[in-house]
C-alpha cells in the first residue's frame, strides 16, 4: 500500500471517527439502535455542499449541517417517545424519508466541490503535503469532538443519558426525564454523523445522495473494533477506541482492496466489510474460549 493510499484510509477513518461516536451515543449508552444515520451522513453532506456553493462560509455550513442532522434524530426520537413506535422502525422510517429529503436538499443526485472553498483550504500550501494536511486537520477536530462527548458525558446530563440507556425504569424512579434523554442523545448522536458528513463532503470534493448507505456498518464496527483492542475500561477508552477502530477498520479495507494476492476489487468493499465486522464480533468469544 502506498503512502498516499495509507494517509488517505487515516483520513477517511478519522471522518469516520464521528459517525463512530455518534453510533457509540445511540448504541452503547442511550440502548438505540438507530438506523437514522444511513441518512443523516448524507444529509450533513448534501447540506454543506449546496450551502458552500451558494457562497456561506464552510465552517458555518458545517453548523447548519450538525443542526439538521439533530433534527432528524428528534425526528426518530419522536416516532419512538411521543407515538411509541419501536426505536428501530422509527429510525428506518426516518433514513428512508431522508433520502428524498437529501435529494431535494441538492436538486439532483451529487454536488460537486471540487474549486470550492471549504474549511481545510487556508491550511494548504504551508510546506506540508496535502495527504498530511487533511488528516492533521481532521485528527485536531476528532481530538476537540471526543473531549466535548467525554466531558458531557461526566457531567450530570450525561450521568442521566447514562441511566436512561442502562435502566429507564430505575431513572425515572429517581427522578430523571427519560424521554428528553432520548431526544437530546438522539440528537447529538445524528448531529455528529453529519458533521462527519459535511466532513466528508468538504475532505473528498463532493456530496453524493448514495454516500450514507452503510453508514451504520461502518460506524458498529468502529465501535466493535475498538471495544475488541482495548476493552471496556472506561468511558474514555471507549470513546478512544471508536476513534482507533474507525480508523483502523478503514487501513484493513485499504490493505485487503490493495493486495494483489487476495485478488479483491473496488466492487467487493461490502464483502471485506461484512467479513472485518464478523470478524470482530466472534473474536471476543474466540478470546473467552481460549482463555478457558
Amino acid at each position: 500500500m502506498s503512502q498516499i493510499a495509507f494517509w488517505g484510509a487515516v483520513e477517511l477513518g478519522l471522518v469516520y471517527s464521528f459517525v463512530a461516536l455518534g453510533v457509540y451515543l445511540a448504541f452503547r449508552v442511550l440502548d438505540f439502535p438507530d438506523l437514522t444515520v444511513d441518512g443523516s451522513f448524507p444529509l450533513g453532506a448534501a447540506v454543506t455542499a449546496v450551502l458552500i456553493i451558494a457562497g456561506v462560509n464552510a465552517w458555518f455550513a458545517a453548523l447548519i449541517a450538525m443542526a439538521a442532522g439533530a433534527a432528524a434524530g428528534m425526528v426518530t426520537a419522536l416516532l419512538n417517545v411521543r407515538f411509541k413506535i419501536l426505536n428501530l422502525l422509527a429510525s428506518i422510517l426516518t433514513m428512508i424519508a431522508l433520502f428524498s429529503v437529501n435529494l431535494r436538499v441538492m436538486g439532483k443526485p451529487n454536488v460537486a466541490l471540487i474549486n470550492a472553498d471549504t474549511m481545510i483550504s487556508p491550511f494548504f500550501g504551508h510546506g506540508l503535503r496535502d495527504f498530511y494536511v487533511r488528516p492533521l486537520f481532521v485528527g485536531v477536530l476528532v481530538i476537540v469532538a471526543l473531549i466535548l462527548v467525554w466531558r458531557f458525558l461526566e457531567s450530570d446530563a450525561g450521568l442521566a443519558m447514562r441511566a436512561t440507556g442502562a435502566n429507564a425504569r430505575m431513572a425515572r424512579a429517581q427522578g430523571v426525564d427519560t424521554s428528553r434523554q432520548i431526544y437530546l442523545g438522539m440528537a447529538i448522536s445524528n448531529a455528529l454523523v453529519a458533521f462527519g458528513g459535511a466532513l466528508f463532503a468538504q475532505t473528498n470534493g463532493f456530496a453524493d445522495v448514495t454516500s450514507g448507505v452503510g453508514t451504520i456498518v461502518v460506524g458498529l464496527a468502529a465501535v466493535i473494533i475498538g471495544e475488541t483492542l482495548l476493552g471496556r475500561r472506561g468511558l474514555l477508552i471507549a470513546l478512544i477506541g471508536c476513534v482507533l477502530g474507525s480508523i483502523l477498520y478503514r487501513i484493513a479495507i485499504q490493505l485487503a482492496l490493495s493486495s494483489d494476492v487476495i485478488g479483491l476489487q473496488a466492487s467487493d468493499l461490502n464483502f471485506v466489510t461484512a467479513v472485518l465486522v464478523t470478524f470482530a464480533l466472534i473474536l471476543p468469544r474466540l478470546r473467552r474460549g481460549a482463555a478457558s
